[in-house]
Formats: C-alpha cells, sequence, structure tokens
C-alpha cells in the first residue's frame, strides 16, 4: 500500500475543556502512551484530539465539553506539517467555531478534517452487541472513504422512516400507497449493499494476516457481510420481498427486509465469534479492524490516519501489547493506560510516556 502524506499533531492546549483548567501537552509522531489513575483525565485528553480533528466528540454534545460552568472553552494544536488548528466554544449564546491556520469554519467537512481511528472499550460490543453496531461500523467506514455515501445513508433512512409511517396509518388499498416507497427503497438499497460488501470483502482480504500479527496465533478468523440476496440483483429481489409482506409488514409497523435488517458476521475457525472468542481475542480482533480502517483511511484520504486507543491493554497479554505497538510505529498513536509499571518496565525505550 502506498503511504499517505503524514501529518501529526506536535502539541495541544486545552483551557476549560472537561476536566482541564489550562494544561499543554507535547508529542511524539510516533506512539505515545498516555499513563494515570482513573478520573486523571486521559480520556479527555484523547477526547480533545479527536474534536480537534473530526469537529465533534464521540460521546458529548458540545456545550458538555466545556468544563463545569465555565463560560467557555478552548483547544489549540500544532501540526508537525507547521498548521495550526483551534476549537472554541462559548455557553451563552451557545457557538462551535473551528479555525484552520487562519480561516474560520463553523463546521468541518471532510477535506478539512484529520483522519483518524478510535478504539474505545465500547467497541468490544462489536461482536457481541446488537447487528446495528456492525452495520454501522461498515456504513461509518464507508462515509470516510467513499465519497456520497453519507448522502446515500441519510436518503435510506429517511426513505425507510416514510414508508414505515405509511405502515402505521395507511388504508384501503394499502400496495397502491407503497408502491413509490417501495421502489425507492429497493433502488437506494442495491447501492448500500455492494458498497458493503466490497468494503468487507477489502477488510477479509488482510484480515487474517493482520489478526495473526497481533495475536500470533494461527486461529482462522473470518468477515463476512450477508445480505438477503445476490448484491448484484438487490433491487429486484428487494422489490418483490417488500410487495409480497407489504401487509405483514402493516402487521408489524415496519418494514422487516432490507439491508438494514442484515448482519455482519465474524468467525474463529468457522464458529460465530460472539459465541467462541475469549475476551482477549475479541479485543485483538476489534483491533485487528481499527488497523483495517487506518489502512483503508489512507487509501482513500492520501493522509496518514491517527490512532487513539483508550484502555486498549487491558485483556492483552505481553506478547499481543508488544504486537500491537510494534504493528503502530508508523502511525502517530496515543494510548491510554493505568499501570504504569507495565508501561516503565516494557515500553519506556521505545515509546514516549506521557505521566498525568
Amino acid at each position: 500500500m502506498t503511504e499517505g502524506k503524514r501529518t501529526t499533531i506536535g502539541s495541544v492546549r486545552l483551557q476549560q475543556f472537561r476536566s482541564y483548567g489550562d494544561d499543554s501537552f507535547e508529542f511524539d509522531p510516533g506512539v505515545n502512551i498516555i499513563v494515570g489513575p482513573n478520573a486523571s483525565g486521559k480520556t479527555n485528553l484523547l477526547e480533545a484530539l479527536l474534536v480537534l480533528a473530526r469537529g465533534n466528540s464521540y460521546r458529548a454534545k458540545d456545550l458538555e465539553l466545556i468544563r463545569f460552568d465555565d463560560p467557555w472553552g478552548r483547544l489549540d494544536a500544532t501540526l508537525t506539517s507547521g498548521g495550526l488548528r483551534t476549537l472554541k466554544l462559548t455557553r451563552e449564546p451557545a457557538s462551535k467555531s473551528h479555525e484552520i491556520d487562519g480561516k474560520l469554519y463553523q463546521r468541518l467537512g471532510l477535506n478539512h478534517s484529520l483522519p483518524l481511528v478510535l478504539f474505545e472499550p465500547n467497541h468490544l460490543q462489536l461482536l457481541a452487541g446488537s447487528p446495528e453496531r456492525r452495520r454501522n461500523y461498515l456504513d461509518d467506514l464507508l462515509e470516510q472513504t467513499q465519497p456520497g455515501y453519507g448522502a446515500l445513508r441519510r436518503q435510506y433512512r429517511r426513505t425507510l422512516a416514510q414508508r414505515n409511517a405509511l405502515l402505521k396509518r395507511a388504508g384501503g388499498e394499502l400496495s397502491t400507497q407503497l408502491f413509490p416507497w417501495n421502489v425507492r427503497l429497493s433502488q437506494l438499497a442495491g447501492q448500500i449493499v455492494r458498497a458493503r460488501t466490497r468494503l468487507a470483502q477489502e477488510i477479509q482480504a488482510g484480515l487474517p494476516t493482520l489478526y495473526e500479527a497481533l495475536s500470533r496465533a494461527g486461529t482462522a478468523v473470518a468477515l463476512n457481510y450477508a445480505p438477503q440476496s445476490d448484491p448484484e440483483t438487490y433491487e429486484s429481489f428487494l422489490l418483490k420481498k417488500l410487495e409480497q409482506n407489504a401487509e405483514l409488514d402493516r402487521q408489524r409497523g415496519f418494514t422487516a427486509s432490507g439491508p438494514h435488517r442484515e448482519d455482519l458476521l465474524v468467525t474463529f475457525d468457522g464458529h460465530p465469534a460472539q459465541l467462541s472468542a475469549s475476551r482477549g481475542e475479541a479485543r485483538t480482533i476489534v483491533l485487528a479492524l481499527k488497523i483495517s480502517e487506518l489502512r483503508l483511511l489512507e487509501a482513500a484520504r492520501c493522509i496518514t490516519p491517527l490512532l487513539l486507543l483508550d484502555d486498549v491493554f487491558s485483556e492483552l497479554d505481553g506478547k499481543r501489547r508488544h504486537a500491537l505497538t510494534d504493528h503502530l510505529s508508523r502511525y502517530q498513536t496515543f494510548i491510554t493506560t493505568t499501570d504504569a509499571d507495565l508501561v516503565l518496565q516494557h515500553f519506556a525505550k521505545t515509546t514516549t510516556i506521557i505521566p498525568l
């Protein structure tokens, strides 16, 4: 794979952001390990980096990012390429603005964001959680790598919501009222299914080798998106299904067929991962998927992404911890942990340690 342009964060200043009053940090372009006890601000620091890169938090609304009852909050970052990025938040009136190299933006579009991949403990539910989590994993990545997919995703959701609303209130000739929505939903669904299928195939192409490198084990890992029909003829399949099940859908009050009901399957030695994988294996496969995201983002954006790993060392044995840090050496990576002794014993010579 051709490496993208390397853009890394050299330093960041947090003012009245979450638990921080006015604090500054400097980073290495390689692996940075943020060490501190619980409630010391490790995750808040990762969140600041994510907000600077993407424009929004993954766990809070904008005003919740301002510390306690302070009237404003601010983040400033310097890039090793010489660029400057600033985020300003005010409580009254509620506002948010971004400044990139002296230019103001109210929101960050794809062209002004920094590609970034996040792992946080809730992502472990990717295997054991609902199919919606796995669908969102594919769709979120497609939004970042395939132009126009975000608009396609929103159109499908709106069309699905309109069909479901009609199912709940329609009377008389149901099929006539549903027909235009069935056609539109089927058209959008075919595009989504083909995009998901291609992405799953791309991930699977490198996943077994990547998992083996991280786990140093010979487990056969496979990932497969499972649409209800052949992706190439999905439109005609779904249109027929929607027409046949119209009355049943009305009784249910929702649309029971389509890509919003499908799943992404992960197996270990041919068995479903959610049934057969240990906690360490589950954490390793999710990390492998996150590294797959890095590679796909880099290929799509031609920029080497940042990687944020929150509490990633839990339940990884020593060989997997070393395999992970060795594998990530070419990315600017930020890892949080509470285990200072482990870091000093095994990683002090190969990483930058940031104590909190």
